[in-house]
C-alpha cells in the first residue's frame, strides 16, 4: 500500500489549499481514509476522516473550513482547506485503514490506521 500526499504550500492567513493523497497497491471493499497533522512540539491529531460508506467526520477546530472528499476512479483523497489560520500550520499526513469486512457490527471504521504517507507541509503566515 502506498500513499503519496501533495499540495502543501505556504499561504497567508485566510487563504486556501487543497491537499491530495493518491493511493495504490490495494483493493479492499471497506476502508477509512484520514488526514492527520502534526505541528512542531505537538502530538499528531486527526483532522478529517471519510469511510467507504461516504461518512465524514472532522475535528472541531476545522469544521466549516475543511472538507474531505475522494475520487474513487482516481484513487485519490482530497482535503480542501479554506479560511486557513496560523494554527493550521503543520505537516499533514494521509492514512488508510483497510478491511475486507463491510462496515457494520464487525467493523467499526476509523480506529486503526496502518498505512501512512510521507506528509506534505502546510505553512500559514499570519
Amino acid at each position: 500500500v502506498q500513499l503519496v500526499e501533495s499540495g502543501g504550500d505556504s499561504v497567508q492567513s485566510g487563504g486556501s489549499l487543497r491537499l491530495s493523497c493518491t493511493a495504490s497497491g490495494y483493493t479492499y471493499s471497506s476502508y477509512c481514509m484520514g488526514w492527520f497533522r502534526q505541528a512542531p512540539g505537538k502530538e499528531r491529531e486527526g483532522v478529517a476522516y471519510i469511510d467507504s460508506d461516504g461518512n465524514t467526520n472532522y475535528t472541531d477546530s476545522v469544521k466549516g473550513r475543511f472538507t474531505i472528499s475522494q475520487d474513487n476512479a482516481k484513487n485519490t483523497l482530497y482535503l480542501q482547506m479554506n479560511a486557513l489560520k496560523y494554527e493550521d500550520t503543520a505537516m499533514y499526513y494521509c492514512a488508510a485503514e483497510l478491511s475486507d469486512t463491510p462496515i457494520g457490527a464487525y467493523y467499526a471504521p476509523c480506529q486503526l490506521f496502518l498505512y501512512w504517507g510521507q506528509g506534505t507541509q502546510v505553512t500559514v503566515s499570519s
